[in-house]
């Protein structure tokens, strides 16, 4: 580990998985700054006064993939991890392996896999209503959503993950994984 450069966990998983918690918690309690790939598309959504829903944000991602290549928005997140002056990184939403062919090449980047059982997956999704249709999304639509083009993805890049979480349990559980994550890596990096 390079001393000089920031630690960057770069956070995988499937929807509802953990990676948002995960994040806060991160960023509450080990001071990280956070990047998520989902906040351009956002970004872009509310400034075009479109809904922030999950289609789309899936027809925002494809468009500007398709229109400047499938690394654009890895590219603006490894420039947003190098550049911070924040000892800890968390790069949130890596959905596809162009999203880590940058950001792999930073030194101290961890890729990091959080998963949970599929059901309660879908009970944090409705639950959390992060999106404006999650609240009214049947186990169906739930099950579909994992052919979209954004989550077919994933699981080829947790298979290259160098750390996995595993969220079934509490908050508690989860908080207590990363905590040992950050020693692990900060141990390393002194």
């Amino acid at each position: 580990m390079n001393s000089t450069s920031p630690i960057i966990f770069g956070l995988t998983g499937p929807m509802a998985s953990g990676k948002g918690a995960a994040a806060l918690y991160f960023q509450n309690h080990h001071h990280a700054k956070t990047f998520r790939f989902s906040s351009i598309l956002r970004d872009l959504l509310k400034r075009l006064g479109l809904p922030e829903i999950r289609e789309n944000m899936v027809a925002m991602s494809e468009a500007v993939r398709h229109a400047f290549g499938e690394d654009i928005l890895a590219k603006a997140m490894a420039h947003d991890a190098a550049t911070t002056d924040q000892p800890l990184v968390i790069i949130e939403g890596i959905r596809r392996k162009e999203d880590i062919t940058y950001l792999k090449n930073l030194p101290n980047f961890v890729l990091v896999a959080i998963d949970a059982d599929m059901r309660i997956r879908y009970e944090r999704l409705v639950k959390r209503g992060e999106n404006a249709d999650d609240q009214t999304k049947t186990w169906d639509q739930f099950v579909a959503d994992h052919d979209r083009s954004t989550e077919i993805t994933i699981t080829p890049v947790m298979a290259e993950a160098r750390e996995r979480i595993i969220n079934n349990g509490t908050n508690d559980d989860l908080e207590q994984q990363i905590d040992t994550l950050v020693h692990k890596y900060t141990a390393l990096h002194h």
